[in-house]
């Protein structure tokens, strides 16, 4: 196997195959992202709704225990906000997969800046509970345990990546 030296400008650089699958990943990511904040932009309205019919319901009894919880006030106030700012609240969640998808692509051209890009568009979606609250859930959890391990990955592939 040959030995790559990433800091002789006169050698042709080849990309790491870990930044390779890692902005895989990030573009498969960032699309689900893109339709998800479209969606999500789109039910916003119904999701309330459906929500408040559920709640008010004599199924909801029925629900088993774990189920009800999802159905909690403090739910049915996260999902009223994120109505109400449902234009933001898209707005930034774009925004944020844009600049992962374009940071990954200049990261591909091992391209430094391409890395702040992407940290960017990752953490941009956080400025969501701004609008809503932060709420604690699953899904909460889940996210921050992807999104950190995404940056540690990254983090340590940037010694490939040259200031341009």
């Amino acid at each position: 196997m040959e030995q790559q030296n990433y800091l002789d400008p006169t050698t042709e650089k080849k990309l790491p195959g870990s930044i390779n699958v890692l902005t895989i990943l990030t573009f498969i990511g960032s699309g689900l992202g893109l339709l998800g904040s479209i969606w999500g932009f789109i039910r916003a309205q119904k999701s309330y709704e459906d929500m408040q019919k559920m709640m008010n319901s004599d199924d909801f009894e029925k629900l088993p225990a774990f189920a009800r919880k999802m159905y909690s006030p403090e739910s049915l106030e996260f999902m009223r906000k994120s109505y109400e700012n449902k234009f933001p609240i898209m707005v930034l969640s774009v925004l944020g997969c844009v600049l992962c998808i374009y940071g990954a692509m200049e990261m591909r051209k091992l391209k430094q800046n391409g890395y702040w890009l992407w940290l960017a568009g990752e953490l941009l979606p956080f400025a969501t509970f701004i609008f809503t609250g932060v709420v604690v859930g699953i899904n909460l959890y889940i996210m921050v345990i992807i999104i950190g391990l995404f940056i540690i990955l990254y983090s340590t592939q940037r010694k490939y990546l040259i200031n341009k």
